[in-house]
């Protein structure tokens, strides 16, 4: 039965919480008590005058008329505890109790509570004495300059000071004009933060939490960030300058961690909890919370939701967030910008008539009213905040576009609003030259488990398939490891012995006896390393084989900038639930390296943690150390001189630098990771060219470094080609390069065009074909240069000036130019090879339902390559037969609906199989997708579904099919293993192949390995399968065969000619 809910407040917030609220069809009326002109009669809702500040009273009405639900919306309410006494009448409420609102009503209780639980914040003290406090603000050993009251006052009013006289100034006004009210008997006084500002958004049922969109609010009255400071004069989400993987980090570490301390706490907190974090450069820390939808941040969030409010609310009222699904808007970005009356927030004029409003509905927005009224048939002003103006479109430029129409078409005396709502955003989305500076600092979240070891690391053994054979114990740097080594100048993977003593338990400690090892006064050199976002990427197109030679390089080739010899390396991985072929591929490429670079394999270690990593997800780390003599050690920077040459030495690609660029630009590119390309090594998938994995200079460089014919040396890594030279040169010297000295690989050039990016950009974030550059005396370079070219491309590429005023220190020539000689036959290989996949989508996707039944393992990719802007499909629903399944939780990760039909709880087949229809229907589903579906469907579902159902099977032959295929003993013609999509029949006995993917068998894989390869096939094949039905490139003929397009069956026959395509395959 449909519901009465009642919502108190008049503010925006209030108008945006029953909107959202009458889309529910399980609500049947929404009152708004006192309400506004946007509440007054408006379809379900329209105002009521109770009482709510009696909560007798507001008890009585709710019992009266019928009230299911309770939604408090200002604070002050709560701090009242106008939930505890509504509950106690027996009236359901949304909202924490009072002792639990106090996070967000009483400051002096919420910042104790953050020290309690050692949770990073601004550091603090309270003060109740004006003397005290300023005397507190002038010996501070921080910026001292916030003042706030503790409690609730008038206005929800901050003071930042710019200086200590301002402070104590502010300090004085609280205490002698008593400006906050009573909540100024006490103030507190905070420490300034500087860094990008963000709220997290929770439902919080006591038990669980579930996380929203992250908003950012402006929250000065004028443009620029000008004081005065209000409640929030603009607001827009999800703010693009917070990254996926960062929020992910906060989620699960930052954000698990004070729950965690509330409940600790005894705070049964249940409602919303607003987190304001500020991204410092130093960590993630906590400024404050709010317990309640903020406003204008409830006008931004609640239209990016597609869920139903209403049950999210009675779920988490129930304690079962955790079978909630919030559904949040695809690609798609929320702005509000509030209007308020001349003076505000000081004081302010009323009862000025508002017009236009018609209008700014009809620009397709959402106009929610805050101190509105209506008096004799008109909308007047009744205060400060007198609208918002809500816009949701694909983008932040197309909702600031459409928001800001809307706000010229409204018209009231002396209306006020910022002009650069969204500035940060913007500055952000065009400032594309480098790693974003969330993704750096999510990087340094996950290397603090190895800084931090003791809090991260299990006590022994090792996780998720590595083997613990051979392993070390890395945080034991002491023993009695010996290690065999060759003379200095010549170059020899070290073998690793144990010494017959070490047999305790508990790890086996080591040494590296360097006198032993040929050296007289050396060095110690370390260096600790991450992958970054190329990691990301590799998960993404599950190309795991080559992430260790990535993170050897980026260690090892940092030692040699110091002119160090690789000695040994330890590794470090944190993940989810791994697979063990994954994880024993991760190890097998890291052995390769380390052989490649001649040093040992010291150390390996591993920690399983699910709240910190998805399953299948991981993060690497690498430590690597190695030793100089004294006097070799690089760069010699006395020994540069005017006149001196670079030698540049070949990059095999990226590295791994500029891939969270290379993320948007594949993003809002046609292509995808999988769009075919040649490379060096042939036929290529554009990812795998993408991860080309990094140079290991140590065979090569070490003898031409220990030669003293080196006087530099640097490593392009982070800050691409200009990055680095500043490490290495003296403040008198600039260094002139010449990009026609070099090869460029093609790909720089297509991300170049693709990304729009000038010559300078290019330079600050890629390599652009130089992995290392040596600075070495001019007649001693062609010498040099030959060396080196014995093991790697090399050129002589610049040489090193006196320092030039008013020019850079690192200026480099033709970039451009050669970037776009280059550009044409990369891309002309691209169009050709990617014109199968790559279609021109219709106006919308084609919606998709997934069926499940828990063995599936084609979800995730599906997923994933639904998203990828190119693809013609839409991932709208998944169902699945049974309860519990882990996909389901992958489904709802990615924001997409899921329903669960247990065939259990049905009679008969065809009754089950109406109700996934029935279910289907509702989603407006066009393709069904069985991803390890096992049950058995009717012959009258195939019937209706004819030609829109597709499916898998393990084997490349028609013969052989079932989920066992890969255990029977393929026929005589077949030279590998594999999968075949096809459209499922109602005659089992006809086929209609969609494509069929090889997965190459070895004579040592067993049935688990064969197993797992034909997994990754079915991964591959599953997306591209849907992407050509979903296209209209191929379909269901009226013969039950496959039809194609006649271009896309000429290029198939073409590319099976040239044996660069057989996985493409057509009956």
């Amino acid at each position: 039965m449909a519901d009465r809910v009642l919502v108190l407040g008049s503010g925006g917030r209030e108008h945006a919480l029953a909107w959202k609220l009458a889309q529910s069809p399980q609500v049947k009326q929404v009152l708004v008590a006192p309400g506004n002109a946007g509440t007054a009669n408006s379809g379900k809702i329209s105002n009521s005058a109770v009482l709510i500040s009696n909560p007798t009273i507001l008890a009585q009405f709710c019992k009266d008329h019928n009230i299911g639900l309770v939604i408090a919306g200002p604070e002050a309410l709560l701090a009242a505890g106008i939930v505890d006494d509504l509950v106690a009448a027996g009236v359901r409420c949304f909202g924490p109790t009072a002792k639990a609102a106090q996070l967000g009503t009483n400051r002096n209780f919420a910042s104790t509570f953050l020290d309690q639980h050692g949770i990073p914040a601004p550091r603090w003290r309270s003060f109740t004495s004006p003397q005290e406090a300023c005397a507190f603000i002038s010996s501070a050993d921080f910026p001292a300059l916030v003042v706030r009251p503790s409690g609730l006052g008038p206005r929800k009013k901050i003071i930042l000071a710019s200086n200590i006289e301002e402070s104590c100034k502010a300090v004085q006004e609280i205490f002698q004009d008593n400006i906050f009210g009573n909540s100024g008997e006490t103030v507190i006084i905070e420490e300034l933060l500087t860094g990008e500002e963000f709220s997290c958004f929770c439902f919080v049922d006591g038990i669980t939490f579930a996380t929203m969109p992250q908003i950012q609010v402006q929250k000065q009255l004028l443009d620029g960030d000008q004081d005065p400071s209000t409640i929030g004069m603009g607001a827009y989400g999800p703010a693009s300058q917070i990254s996926e993987v960062l929020l992910e980090k906060i989620k699960d570490t930052l954000i698990q961690h004070i729950f965690d301390s509330m409940k600790q706490e005894g705070l049964s907190y249940v409602g919303v909890l607003q987190i304001h974090l500020i991204l410092t450069k130093d960590s993630v820390k906590v400024i404050s919370f709010n317990c309640h939808f903020g406003d204008p941040q409830c006008q931004v969030v609640l239209p990016l939701l597609k869920s139903d409010l209403y049950e999210i609310i009675q779920d988490t009222i129930n304690g079962k967030l955790h079978d909630s699904t919030l559904v949040w808007a695809d690609d798609c970005t929320a702005v509000s910008v509030v209007m308020a009356s001349e003076g505000y927030p000081e004081c302010y004029m009323e009862g000025g008539e508002i017009t236009g409003l018609l209008q700014a509905r009809e620009l397709v927005l959402e106009v929610f009213h805050g101190d509105t009224t209506v008096k004799d048939d008109k909308v007047v002003i009744n205060g400060g905040r007198v609208l918002t103006v809500t816009a949701l479109k694909n983008d932040l430029t197309s909702a600031l576009e459409a928001a800001y129409k809307g706000l010229s078409a409204i018209y009231f005396q002396g209306a006020v609003y910022r002009k650069d709502v969204g500035y940060q955003a913007i500055q952000f989305l065009r400032e594309s030259v480098r790693l974003s500076y969330e993704d750096k600092m999510a990087d340094s979240i996950v290397c603090s488990a190895f800084v931090h070891p003791t809090k991260l690391l299990p006590t022994n053994g090792s996780k998720s398939g590595f083997p613990k054979k051979n392993h070390i114990n890395a945080q034991q740097a002491a023993g009695k490891l010996l290690i065999s080594s060759a003379p200095p100048n010549s170059f020899q993977c070290y073998t690793v012995y144990i010494h017959p003593e070490s047999s305790h338990t508990g790890g086996v400690p080591g040494l590296f006896d360097l006198r032993a090892s040929g050296y007289s006064d050396p060095i110690l050199i370390s260096q600790m390393k991450g992958i970054g976002t190329k990691l990301k990427v590799a998960q993404l197109c599950s190309k795991h084989d080559k992430v260790g030679q990535d993170l050897v390089a980026m260690c090892v080739n940092d030692l040699l900038c110091q002119g160090a010899e690789p000695l040994f390396f330890l590794d470090y991985c944190i993940c989810g639930k791994l697979d063990d072929g994954v994880a024993q591929t991760i190890t097998e490429g890291i052995a390769e390296a380390c052989k490649l670079a001649g040093c040992a394999i010291l150390g390996r270690d591993t920690s399983e943690m699910a709240g910190m990593c998805s399953p299948g997800e991981y993060n690497l780390i690498g430590f690597a150390v190695g030793a100089v003599e004294r006097g070799m050690k690089l760069p010699q920077q006395e020994r540069i001189v005017d006149g001196d040459v670079l030698v540049g030495i070949a990059s095999s690609g990226l590295h791994t630098q500029g891939f969270s660029f290379v993320k948007k630009i594949i993003l809002t590119s046609s292509l995808h990771y999988f769009s075919p390309v040649s490379g060096d090594c042939g036929a290529q998938t554009l990812g795998e060219q993408l991860l080309t994995p990094s140079k290991i200079y140590t065979k090569t460089l070490l003898p031409v470094l220990r030669s003293g014919n080196v006087k530099a040396f640097i490593h392009i890594a982070e800050g691409g080609l200009l990055g680095r030279f500043s490490h290495i040169l003296p403040e008198q010297f600039d260094v002139i390069l010449d990009a026609r000295n070099w090869k460029i690989p093609d790909v720089f050039s297509w991300l170049q065009e693709e990304g729009g990016l000038s010559e300078m950009e290019m330079a600050q974030m890629f390599n652009c074909g130089i992995g290392a550059v040596l600075v070495v005396q001019k007649e001693l370079a062609k010498r040099v240069l030959k060396d080196v070219q014995k093991g790697e491309d090399a050129w002589l590429i610049g040489k090193v000036i006196r320092h030039r005023a008013g020019y850079p220190q690192v200026e480099i020539k033709n970039l451009l130019e050669v970037l776009l000689q280059n550009r044409s036959p990369f891309l002309q290989t691209v169009s050709d090879g990617n014109s199968l996949l790559q279609v021109t989508c219709t106006k919308r996707k084609v919606k998709v339902a997934v069926l499940i039944s828990g063995t599936g393992t084609n979800l995730a990719a599906l997923l994933t390559y639904s998203k990828e802007p190119a693809s013609c499909a839409q991932v709208v629903l998944v169902i699945a037969s049974r309860s519990g399944v882990e996909e389901l939780k992958t489904a709802s990760r990615a924001g997409v609906p899921t329903r669960v039909i247990d065939h259990k709880l049905y009679g008969s087949r065809s009754e089950y199989d109406g109700t996934i229809d029935t279910v289907l229907e509702q989603f407006s589903t066009e393709l069904i997708c069985l991803a390890g579906f096992v049950r058995v469907l009717s012959s009258n579902f195939l019937k209706k579904w004819n030609g829109k159902i597709l499916s898998t099977y393990p084997s490349l032959s028609p013969l052989i099919k079932g989920s066992h295929a890969h255990q029977q003993e393929p026929p005589a013609a077949d030279k590998v293993a594999g999968c075949t999509v096809y459209f499922v029949l109602e005659d089992s006995s006809l086929e209609a192949v969609i494509v069929r993917e090889p997965a190459s068998i070895k004579a040592e894989d067993t049935q688990e390995t064969v197993l797992e390869k034909v997994k990754e096939a079915e991964g591959r094949a599953f997306p591209i399968a849907l992407q050509l039905v979903a296209s209209g490139m191929v379909k269901l003929g009226a013969d039950k065969k496959t039809c194609w397009k006649r271009e896309s069956w000429l290029l198939i026959q073409q590319n099976e000619k040239q044996g660069c395509s057989s996985s493409q395959c057509s009956e």
